[in-house]
């Protein structure tokens, strides 16, 4: 289901079909370096993981995170981008991940500027918020550009890795 159109891409809902997309995105060596190991190795798990994921927020929420697809490449799905609410942050959070190639593109920048859209005028939400390490410097860049400010760092997660806090506010 197409959520939102743009010049360059499709965003989409993501449905348990899209578990071997998953597999990879999860797998790439930026995702495992700057999100982690989510221990997603096959499509099984992947499956477990968008339903007690993805496919809850939708139900829960309303929103989650959408895949994005190439349209000069027939709706390739290239990534991911969306909101999250996590109990450990305050606010909804902005996030991101695109496979290696597609990185440095525009992209991640193209789906972000909508995404933020659908959290102020369909979600209404107030503030948007995102977490990234702070050695991730492309997505601190991203973040900024999306008119994102850092806030604080912090450690939303039992692993104690400090994060950097960004947020906007409507």
């Amino acid at each position: 289901m197409i959520i939102v159109e743009t010049e360059r891409l499709l965003i989409s809902k993501v449905s348990l079909k899209d578990a071997p997309f998953f597999v990879e995105l999860m797998n790439t060596p930026h995702w495992l370096k700057y999100i982690g190991d989510r221990n997603i190795k096959s499509v099984k798990e992947a499956e477990e993981h968008l339903k007690n994921g993805i496919l809850k927020s939708y139900k829960i929420n309303g929103f989650g995170l959408y895949k994005i697809l190439l349209k000069a490449e027939n709706n390739k799905t290239i990534g991911t981008a969306g909101l999250i609410k996590r109990e450990q942050l305050d606010h909804v959070d902005i996030g991101f991940g695109f496979l290696p190639e597609y990185e440095g593109k525009g992209y991640g920048f193209e789906a972000s500027v909508e995404i933020i859209k659908l959290a102020k005028w369909e979600f209404k939400l107030k503030k948007v918020v995102a977490i990234t390490n702070p050695i991730n410097k492309n997505s601190i860049k991203l973040l900024e550009k999306l008119g994102l400010v850092f806030e604080k760092r912090v450690k939303p997660f039992d692993d104690d890795a400090e994060l950097l806090l960004f947020a906007k506010t409507f």
